[in-house]
């Protein structure tokens, strides 16, 4: 019953796992300008090679992956608004956004994370939160859900401000976190994308300035930056069969080849792994067959390192029996996947067949034939 096929899509949830599980240590001979770097597994948030990964630094406009984040998990993404004209008063790079302008927060969530748009950044945040500070407030309680521990954020665009500071292992979590979310990964990956704002409303092509997506294969995204104070900062993942590593640079004088190098060395060291997933027969209840078959359908796979794979095991959560009337999908139990005891994903056991609910007996007499029935098959 058990089947081969590979499936990505059934791992519902991953947690942060913030260890250093078959790191590389910084020394390894490979050759950086970043100050802070890091490249992570993104199936499990473990790393693979750090340099000074945890220590605080400005991270500039990759602030913007924490804000596009926010805004798309506000919902409303099509309804128009205008934004607020003090927002859209910003230094620095621009969408293009003018007082009185009509936008929507799809389009804001375009302009910041394609163009580094600090007025998208801004309109977007008091159109959610209604001030800056008070969505600051929202991006360091959401940080701290995420495990980003070395993070505070004071602004929604990056631009340099006291207290306002991450690690790199702190980003690569937040872009495995926000790369979940099917809107953002859609966006952060565009080349480029045609939006309509203005006043009155008219269609802008806007360019991403993350040139890793042209330069390497398999990048996903995920979100460029720039100040005096921060230097050059870069997120970036790629996929490549069925793996997804994430490398951060902070403060980084040759950013693009320090990210080639990261990336190449993830995926050295990060290969599909199949999770094998039993299969099982629930008993039933008032159904007209005694079992029904469950599975997952497919082996799901994850992208993992040799000393990662080693400690993998499979746990089930299947009830001790099911009520008829079950429809061939319906969800019966779960398997969970687990690194070191620790829940990677829960893959759905369903069933493989339908099974009726046992019609009921209407007459004594139908009853006493059953009955007799019944006991002719047990002798």
């Amino acid at each position: 019953m058990k089947k081969l096929t590979v499936l990505l899509s059934v791992l519902t949830a991953f947690l942060a796992f913030p260890v250093n599980a078959g790191a590389l240590p910084p020394d390894d001979g490979i050759s950086l300008s970043a100050e802070c770097a890091v490249v992570i597994n993104a199936d499990t948030n473990c790393i693979i090679y750090g340099r000074n990964e945890n220590k605080q630094h400005a991270m500039a406009s990759t602030t913007k992956i924490m804000t596009a984040l926010l805004t798309l998990e506000a919902g409303d993404l099509d309804r128009p608004f205008t934004a607020d004209s003090m927002a859209v008063r910003v230094e620095g790079t621009s969408m293009g956004l003018r007082e009185g302008d009509t936008v929507t927060r799809r389009a804001l969530c375009c302009g910041m994370l394609l163009p580094s748009g600090n007025d998208a950044a801004n309109a977007a945040a008091v159109n959610i939160a209604g001030s800056l500070p008070a969505f600051a407030e929202l991006m360091n309680k959401r940080a701290e859900k995420i495990g980003m521990t070395g993070t505070h954020f004071v602004n929604p665009s990056g631009l340099d401000a006291d207290g306002h500071y991450t690690t790199a292992y702190d980003m690569a979590l937040l872009a495995a976190e926000a790369l979940k979310n099917k809107d953002f990964r859609d966006i952060c990956g565009m080349r480029s994308a045609k939006v309509s704002f203005g006043s009155p409303v008219s269609t802008h092509t806007l360019r991403n300035s993350n040139r890793m997506l042209s330069m390497y294969e398999g990048c996903i995204g995920v979100k460029t930056g720039f100040t005096d104070n921060a230097g050059r900062c870069l997120v970036t993942a790629a996929e490549r069969n069925g793996c997804t590593v994430i490398a951060v640079t902070l403060h980084a004088s040759d950013d693009w080849n320090d990210h080639r190098k990261l990336l190449d060395l993830g995926f050295e060291n990060v290969k599909p792994f199949t999770a094998r997933i039993e299969a099982f027969s629930v008993p039933t209840a008032g159904g007209t067959a005694e079992q029904v078959p469950v599975s997952a359908g497919s082996n799901p796979v994850l992208g993992l390192t040799d000393t990662e794979a080693a400690g993998i095991t499979v746990s089930y959560d299947l009830p001790p029996f099911v009520y008829a009337e079950i429809n061939k999908g319906d969800v019966i139990g779960y398997a969970d996947i687990k690194l070191h005891g620790m829940t990677l994903g829960r893959v759905p056991l369903c069933a493989d067949e339908s099974v009726a609910r046992e019609e009921p007996v209407n007459s004594e007499f139908e009853r006493l034939i059953r009955m007799i029935t019944g006991a002719l098959l047990i002798e």
